[in-house]
C-alpha cells in the first residue's frame, strides 16, 4: 500500500518544494521527504493537493487517461445561465484543445470555506456566484480557461476533491497522511 498525503494548499503556494519569486513552497508546510506532487495546482488556486511516494500512483492520479474525477469550486464574476453551463457540459473548445464534457452546476458558497488571503477583488456593480465543476482531465489552468470561455471569469478556484478524497477536516496549510492506492481514490 502506498502513502498518500492530502494537503490543503493555500493561495500563493507553488505545487513544488522549492520557492520561486514571490511564491511560497510545499517545504514550508510538509516536512516529509521523498514524496511527489500528483496533479498540480497553480499558485493562485487553492485546495486539495495529493502527494505520494509511489510513481505509478502519481501517474494514475495526474494523467487524464485514467479519468479520475476532480471537483472544483469556482467563484466567478457574474451569474451564468443554464445555456452557459450547458456549454461546459457539452465540452468546450479552448485555444489549444477541446475540454471534455464537465459536470457543472451553480452552488451556494461552500459551507466552511475559509477566507482567502488576500481576498478576491470586489466590485459592487458586478455580482459573483459559485460553480461546482467536475472534470476528469486537468490541463494547465483548465477550469479558469473554461469559465472565461463562457464569459464568466474565475475569481477564486478551490479544488475540493480528487476522486473520493476531499478537503474535509483540513484547514489551509494542513495535511494528513493516509495509506491508499488508486482504489482508495475511486472508492472501490
Amino acid at each position: 500500500m502506498s502513502s498518500l498525503i492530502l494537503f490543503n494548499k493555500p493561495y500563493g503556494v507553488l505545487s513544488q518544494f522549492t520557492p520561486e519569486g514571490k511564491w511560497r513552497a510545499l517545504a514550508e508546510f510538509i516536512p516529509v521527504k521523498d514524496v511527489y506532487v500528483a496533479g498540480r495546482l497553480d499558485a493562485d488556486s487553492e485546495g486539495l493537493l495529493l502527494l505520494t511516494d509511489d510513481g505509478r500512483l502519481q501517474a494514475q492520479i495526474a494523467e487524464p487517461k485514467h479519468k479520475l474525477e476532480k471537483t472544483y469550486w469556482a467563484q466567478v464574476e457574474g451569474v451564468p445561465d443554464e445555456a452557459a453551463l450547458d456549454r461546459l457540459r457539452a465540452g468546450i473548445r479552448l485555444s489549444d484543445f477541446t475540454a471534455r464534457p464537465a459536470r457543472a452546476r451553480l452552488i451556494d458558497e461552500p459551507a466552511g470555506l475559509w477566507p482567502r488571503d488576500p481576498p478576491i477583488r470586489y466590485r459592487a456593480a458586478i455580482p459573483t456566484c459559485w460553480l461546482e465543476i467536475r472534470i476528469s482531465e486537468g490541463k494547465n489552468r483548465q477550469v479558469r480557461r473554461m469559465t472565461a470561455a463562457i464569459g464568466y471569469p474565475t475569481l477564486r478556484l478551490v479544488r475540493a476533491a480528487i476522486g473520493t478524497l476531499t478537503l474535509a477536516g483540513l484547514g489551509p496549510g494542513e495535511w494528513r497522511r493516509i495509506d491508499g492506492d488508486i482504489r482508495t481514490l475511486r472508492g472501490t
